[in-house]
């Protein structure tokens, strides 16, 4: 009830904040309120499932009757987190580890050939601290085919990381990371460049029953 404010001319709709809302702006915020109610379900769901079916088939399954692409060989270990899902989209021959989260509130695209390791959180939703509201800001993110993402890795908004590029373990990824380089640190900074630079491997299989 704290989105209707009864006045002496009547009631009106009202944000957050307490700022009068528009027809049209009312509209537009129930139509997202209850979009919001079906994805929470979707995603109870997909994460149900996630936790509990040794199946990378069925897992696949609903990841993409939830809107996600993914490419052949391709593998989603349990545990995976998500934002939307059809925001996601994986390439072939790609391995996510265990525990993952994947932002799919603006445009996740990730690669072919790209191993992310276990725990690796991926963003591409965050607030805006220097505004009033404090309302959310999304920007899209890249991952390069042969990229490797090290354990409890953080990526955040807005980056694009390189084909062949290196991030290191615990590393939290603030700016475009170069084809090749490998970064690590918080925040991750240039610590070396891969010496192949004409890849062409396949990773093979994931776990089974993980």
């Amino acid at each position: 009830m704290r989105n209707f404010k009864i006045t002496s001319q009547g009631i009106s709709v009202v944000d957050k904040n307490g700022r009068k809302l528009s027809a049209s702006e009312t509209l537009h915020k129930i139509t997202n309120r209850f979009h919001s109610y079906y994805l929470d379900l979707v995603l109870m769901k997909i994460h149900f499932i996630s936790d509990h079916c040794p199946s990378h088939i069925i897992r696949k399954f609903f990841f993409r009757l939830a809107g996600g692409k993914i490419g052949s060989g391709s593998a989603v270990h349990m545990s995976t987190r998500y934002f939307d899902p059809a925001g996601i989209s994986i390439g072939n021959d790609t391995i996510i580890g265990f525990g993952t989260f994947m932002d799919g509130r603006d445009k996740l695209t990730i690669g072919s050939h790209v191993d992310i390791a276990s725990e690796v959180m991926i963003y591409n939703s965050e607030h805006d601290i220097h505004s009033e509201d404090f309302h959310a800001i999304t920007a899209p993110v890249d991952i390069g085919d042969y990229v490797f993402i090290g354990p409890r890795a953080i990526i955040l908004p807005g980056v694009k990381i390189g084909k062949g590029a290196i991030v290191a373990a615990g590393a939290v990824v603030t700016k475009d990371v170069p084809e090749y380089s490998i970064v690590g640190g918080v925040p991750a900074r240039p610590i070396g460049e891969r010496t192949v630079k004409h890849l062409h491997y396949q990773l093979g299989r994931a776990r089974l029953f993980q």
